[in-house]
């Protein structure tokens, strides 16, 4: 059964699978090769898909788990800050020209990065499945996705789906179809047959139902 879980966790393996990339992308400009300024775009736009992440859970997740698990959720909310004052490091080496700062700053926040979302998925995530009935959960995870504006959503499918594997791709679109009004859902699905080509064929074989959208 899909869990209301499972988009943020394929959120999380996309943001690891894409903070590995720019990472290495750094790295080798700081080595002198070239690609600095598309490591940068790439960047801006990660940054953007976290911070609608990070404010959904503020929004979704942190207040739902409050009541049943008072004060867990302050270190998540601090780890959110430290990731701010991370990206604008990063920013300022950016702006400052400086390949090698860039390059650790990347690292610095990659590594922030990754254990914060470690330690959601072993500590806050169980409290979360264990704590809140499902439909208390479907509620949290609402509220965390309308933190994405929606005339965006269509560039957070982008972003998503090419990052994650066949299963991620599945169970995201297996929750899509259980929470999105059939038209939507359509426009969804044309969005992402888009941004995986011809990925596309094995989620169409592991959903069936799509080749009728």
């Amino acid at each position: 059964m899909s869990s209301p879980l499972d988009v943020v966790n394929a959120a999380h393996n996309a943001f690891r699978h894409d903070i590995a990339a720019i990472d290495a992308a750094a790295l080798g400009a700081a080595q002198g090769k070239p690609g600095l300024e598309a490591t940068v775009e790439r960047f801006h736009l990660f940054n953007e898909v976290l911070t609608w992440h990070a404010s959904g859970e503020e929004a979704g997740i942190f207040p739902a788990l409050e009541p049943v698990a008072p004060s867990v959720v302050t270190a998540y909310e601090i780890d959110h800050r430290g990731l701010d004052l991370a990206f604008d490091g990063l920013s300022k080496a950016v702006s400052a020209h400086d390949p090698l700062g860039t390059a650790r700053a990347t690292a610095a926040f990659k590594f922030h990065l990754d254990l914060h979302l470690f330690k959601e998925e072993t500590h806050l995530f169980p409290i979360f499945e264990e704590r809140l009935s499902r439909d208390d959960q479907g509620h949290a995870v609402g509220a965390l996705g309308s933190a994405v504006p929606p005339d965006r959503f269509p560039d957070f499918v982008t972003w998503l789906f090419p990052l994650v594997d066949d299963d991620d791709r599945e169970k995201v679109v297996r929750f899509f179809h259980m929470v999105v009004p059939p038209g939507p859902f359509e426009g969804i699905i044309r969005t992402v047959k888009s941004a995986i080509g011809d990925d596309f064929a094995e989620l169409a074989r592991r959903i069936p139902e799509l080749t009728t959208t």
